[in-house]
């Protein structure tokens, strides 16, 4: 279930503490003039100096040898399935994860794969589910060709897959000849949060991506790396797809922009789903998850107000946000600051009071 009030509603206010997801954030001033100075030329052909650079640094970050500059965070997934798989293959991944519930079933329609979910909490299936889900290699059942995971884990609670558990299912996909792709979406986020750095929580994945208009700020685009073979490969889907661009420098160097003075903020972000959740668990009757990085997943029902109704009640107030599977989802990225949360647990006492 996913339900969230029209921001666009005439009858509503204007929103002035924006919750709803990392994607609203807007390009700050200095990000837009890196932008307006940004060089260019044509990426379809190789001949965009800010594209090139973008991808080389996002290849450097997370250990690869190339990388590709693509629309969108969902391309990158799509893109990668096409190149790892072929139609009737199976792909394991939580049941909860974004190529399974969140991409218009774009996996079967485009590639005809067969996306077996895994169970686990918080968004993550440990090792040991995988192996159980492992099945030998007959002409009765399709081939299992590619594990993903999501980190960090959205629907989870944006939890963090720890480096070790990583580690043990690429043993595991080695082992049986599978291949493995990270959606590393707010793979920052997880960064920012542990220490760990991008290039060692990417290590042993044969694809992973990273996303610049979440956290990191810029208005469109994210960034998949693997090896020259693969990326080769991505290519082709993305002319496929219409993915490729003419003048995308504008483009990429928002995001080079980001990796230069974005990613340490994100620790201001986590900061703030921290208050956010310490406020709401002080409310009576509210059940909030506690938050690794910068989603805050909570449930008002015990206060005696349903899900649905708060998020209303909220966006007339001038707050928005949303429910995803059956809880409210809040997150924090650079244009919430601390101020916004206090007057959010605010406006929640007061909806909790009344109703």
């Amino acid at each position: 279930m996913h339900y969230t009030p029209s921001p666009r509603d005439p009858n509503a206010p204007p929103v002035r503490i924006n919750l709803l997801s990392d994607t609203q954030t807007r390009p700050t001033a200095a990000m837009r003039e890196a932008m307006a100075r940004a060089e260019v030329g044509d990426e379809q052909i190789g001949d965009d100096p800010s594209v090139n650079l973008l991808c080389e640094r996002v290849a450097d970050l997370l250990g690869k040898e190339a990388a590709v500059f693509m629309p969108s965070g969902t391309m990158c997934n799509v893109a990668a399935t096409l190149v790892h798989c072929r139609p009737g293959d199976e792909i394991l991944a939580h049941e909860t994860a974004h190529i399974i519930a969140r991409e218009g079933g774009a996996h079967a329609a485009l590639g005809g794969f067969q996306i077996t979910p895994l169970r686990g909490a918080d968004g993550q299936f440990s090792p040991d589910t995988l192996r159980k889900a492992l099945h030998p290699r007959t002409r009765y059942q399709p081939p299992q060709v590619l594990v993903s995971v999501e980190q960090t884990a959205n629907i989870g609670g944006g939890t963090i897959w720890k480096k070790a558990a990583l580690n043990e299912i690429v043993q595991i996909a080695i082992a049986a000849g599978l291949a493995t792709h990270m959606d590393g979406a707010r793979l920052l986020n997880a960064c920012v949060a542990t220490g760990i750095a991008a290039r060692d929580m990417a290590a042993g994945w044969d694809s992973a991506w990273i996303d610049f208009s979440k956290g990191l700020g810029a208005p469109i685009g994210g960034v998949i790396a693997g090896s020259r073979e693969f990326v080769d490969q991505v290519w082709r889907w993305k002319q496929r797809l219409g993915g490729s661009m003419r003048q995308a420098g504008i483009c990429a160097a928002a995001c080079t922009f980001a990796l230069d003075h974005h990613v340490d903020r994100l620790a201001d972000d986590h900061a703030n789903a921290r208050a956010l959740a310490r406020g709401l668990a002080q409310i009576t009757g509210i059940e909030v998850q506690e938050p690794e990085t910068n989603l805050v997943f909570f449930k008002p029902d015990g206060a005696g107000i349903t899900g649905e109704k708060m998020v209303a009640a909220l966006r007339e107030r001038g707050v928005l946000l949303a429910v995803m599977d059956g809880r409210i989802r809040a997150c924090t990225h650079l244009d919430v600051t601390a101020s916004m949360i206090g007057e959010t647990v605010a406006l929640v006492r007061e909806i909790v009071r009344g109703a």
